[in-house]
């Protein structure tokens, strides 16, 4: 198969409509709106400053546990020197027995501290290790700005975060179904135990979907939180914000509808075909691999632009990639997607109205289609 140095194959320019921006502020020392699905940053302020973070810690202790932890429902026996965290409790006792599920949701829903404990040296053995491994988690997430010192949130020198790292580890808890499911429950009795999620906007605000409250009084209020609508996701983080409720609403408000979600392609669209060399089949169409959408505003425009092989060898199987579609804003290339094979031999390649054919017929059948150079 020939190594892929093809030049743009077309270029297209997707105007997307969508309501007009408007001035925005907030309350918070810093904070920051971000598409979950593509990464982009709708609104930030201050966003990359280390700040105190207090309990929205614990997502970071509930996502480091969930992947380190084969089995959620193993019994945990708590140990004595465990507990004796200050601040918010479950009020977890020595030689209790209880499920390490059982602790997650004490844990995001109650912001139990000694919830976080238990967890911390059940999963690693003690906190210092566990602490490493939170550490190492934010490394591998790109969250820069980013130092934990316990599994809880309480106040240390070396423990903070900034608005833009902890909307990163938002996307990672939303990718994860359990921490994700968690975050999102309202409330929920386990054993003897009722837990209430502290975040208001699973009541009050329509699409949300977690995620997690904090306060010290040397942090103030710190709060991450999702919704989703009509397919989008997004994530609001304040710290230091002591009308977080209203700033939050207004935030994803503001986003929604200046932002909406836009569908760049959608999974298994034909954007042409690649000639086999070696096969009775002379062409091998090329389809998108999957959905993708990025939210834009009404005066952005998308440019799209694919590559693809000009010949590649017999056998090729289903979903080989043959090639990329790239999307550019402002000369940015804001997202990718792969272009892999349809199908094997047999295939029918007639197929009804490709991409490339329905873009020309959007444009009065003027637009040409530029051949790929290749080596």
């Amino acid at each position: 198969m020939r190594k892929m140095t093809a030049a743009a194959a077309f270029l297209l320019a997707l105007t997307l409509l969508c309501p007009p921006a408007r001035a925005l502020g907030t309350n918070a020392a810093s904070a920051i709106l971000m598409d979950a699905e593509s990464g982009r940053v709708l609104y930030e302020y201050d966003a990359h400053k280390p700040r105190l973070i207090a309990s929205t810690t614990k997502l970071m202790t509930a996502l480091v546990a969930v992947e380190q932890t084969d089995d959620l429902d193993e019994v945990v026996t708590v140990k004595g020197e465990w507990l004796g965290s200050e601040g918010s409790s479950i009020y977890l006792k020595a030689g209790e027995e209880i499920t390490l599920r059982a602790l997650l949701y004490g844990l995001l829903l109650q912001s139990g501290n000694d919830a976080a404990m238990v967890i911390a040296c059940h999963v690693a053995g003690s906190e210092a290790d566990f602490v490493a491994l939170m550490n190492e988690k934010a490394a591998a997430l790109g969250m820069k700005n980013s130092s934990f010192a316990n599994p809880s949130g309480l106040n240390d020198d070396d423990h903070y975060s900034a608005a833009y790292d902890m909307a990163l580890l938002a996307q990672a808890c939303l990718a994860n179904g359990t921490v994700a499911e968690i975050c999102a429950t309202q409330s929920i009795t386990v054993g003897t135990r009722t837990f209430v999620n502290h975040n208001k906007l699973l009541r009050r605000y329509e699409g949300c979907v977690g995620m997690k409250t904090g306060f010290t009084e040397k942090a103030g209020r710190t709060l991450v939180s999702a919704a989703t609508r009509d397919g989008q996701t997004l994530i609001c983080v304040t710290l230091n914000d002591g009308d977080d409720w209203n700033d939050h609403t207004k935030l994803l408000d503001y986003g929604f509808a200046t932002f909406p979600r836009q569908v760049l392609c959608r999974q298994g669209e034909v954007l042409g075909s690649v000639a086999v060399e070696g096969s009775l089949i002379p062409t091998m169409p090329v389809v998108t691999q999957g959905e993708l959408g990025y939210p834009l505003t009404e005066a952005e425009k998308a440019v799209m632009e694919a590559e693809i092989l000009q010949s590649a060898s017999a056998p090729i199987a289903p979903g080989v990639q043959l090639g990329e579609l790239r999307w550019r804003l402002n000369g940015k290339v804001i997202a990718q997607m792969p272009l892999v094979s349809q199908s094997g031999a047999g295939l029918d390649v007639r197929q009804p109205l490709t991409l490339w054919e329905k873009v020309r017929t959007l444009f009065g059948g003027e637009a040409d289609v530029f051949s790929p150079v290749l080596n």
